[in-house]
């Protein structure tokens, strides 16, 4: 026994108020996701000076844009003067500036005031000062980043979550996922707490129970194998197993860059705190998640392929279709435990096995990130 009172092979979880109090939610949104590097929006949903983005990062709106110049750039969706939401539309363009529909003070695409009923009669009023608040911008792997934090950490905290798992940036780079184009993106309304998605995709004990097309596809997953606990490991295809569909069919072009010893393999990759990644030889699939209620995550999945695939029209649906079920099967299990989270039963919590033993670092990093904010 352990000084838990466990047997050595189990170790406790988080207790169930951990996905069921709002007070506590709030505590992530506040220490996780405001306070870490978000991943926001695909790059390319952003084409040319004034597409917008609207996303929700914790408990705050953020507008994010392409300004003439071309960089992104990120600002709170907050009106500077009586604080109306300024974009109300998930995406759109602008030509030059963005409109606050309540009282027209107008920022251009850099986020300085630059026009407002009366503006030129307040000469005291700084047109920076009261333009937009900006956050933290970085592109990577394809993707616009943003952090709410006055002092953002460094940038290779999320860098260091993928050399963590594969062992260095170089493996992923051999993707080239920033050049690839989104071939589907799927967004999943999960009613369950985002935790319990992030657990999900850290283990295997449970793909042969949900998973029968995954493990026809790879044949370790049946042995709940936990892929993410061992640095560089790759899942392979089963000997008979063409590609990364679901029926095993052929797949399409591969990524050039993919080495002789990445082919034929699955990787996955968990960048804290909400961003998953999943490598096969010809595609990428990438999984945003924006937890929105204690008991609710919006989950983006991007499948990414060579421009060439997307651009000539070929039919992806074979590869889509497979990760799309995965998706669905582990949301579905996720919401039929989000419900017992609430029972006294598991009120101190419930239990990981050994191949399971590695969500308990994931623990930590909660526990760490909010300190006295847990629930006893």
């Amino acid at each position: 026994m352990t000084s838990s009172g466990l047997p050595e092979s189990l170790m406790a979880t988080l207790p169930g108020s951990a996905y069921t109090d709002p007070g506590f939610f709030a505590q992530e949104q506040e220490h996780i996701f405001e306070a870490m590097w978000f991943c926001a929006v695909r790059s390319a949903d952003l084409p040319g000076p004034g597409a917008f983005r609207t996303v929700q990062v914790g408990r705050e709106s953020i507008l994010v844009t392409r300004a003439r110049d071309q960089p992104v750039r990120a600002f709170f969706n907050v009106c500077r003067h009586r604080g109306a939401k300024l974009c109300t539309a998930p995406s759109g363009e602008v030509k030059r500036a963005f409109q606050c529909p309540y009282h027209a003070w107008t920022y251009d695409l850099t986020g300085k005031l630059v026009a407002a009923p009366n503006l030129t009669k307040m000469p005291d009023v700084s047109r920076t000062e009261y333009g937009l608040a900006a956050v933290a911008t970085r592109e990577w792997l394809g993707y616009v980043w943003v952090c709410l934090a006055e002092n953002p950490p460094p940038f290779d905290e999320v860098v260091q979550d993928v050399v963590a798992r594969l062992g260095d940036t170089e493996s992923i780079e051999h993707y080239g996922i920033e050049d690839l184009d989104v071939g589907r993106r799927i967004v999943y309304d999960v009613r369950a707490n985002w935790k319990l998605i992030v657990e999900n995709f850290m283990e295997c004990y449970h793909c042969a129970t949900i998973h029968p097309e995954l493990t026809e596809v790879l044949p370790e997953f049946a042995e709940g194998y936990a892929a993410q606990f061992y640095v560089g490991h790759g899942a392979e295809f089963g000997s008979d197993v063409q590609g990364f569909t679901v029926d095993g069919s052929e797949g399409l072009d591969r990524i050039p860059g993919v080495t002789e010893d990445q082919d034929r393999r699955y990787y996955a990759v968990t960048v804290r705190p909400q961003v998953f990644i999943n490598l096969v030889p010809d595609h990428v699939i990438f999984h945003r998640m924006f937890p929105v209620a204690v008991d609710r995550t919006i989950v983006e999945c991007d499948w990414l392929y060579l421009k060439g695939v997307v651009e000539s029209g070929r039919d992806v649906s074979r590869s889509v279709e497979l990760f799309d079920r995965v998706n669905r099967q582990d949301f579905d299990a996720c919401e039929r435990c989000q419900p017992a989270m609430s029972s006294r039963l598991y009120a101190k919590g419930g239990v990981l096995v050994p191949s399971e033993h590695h969500i308990g670092e994931f623990h930590t990093f909660v526990q760490t990130r909010l300190g006295a904010g847990l629930p006893q």
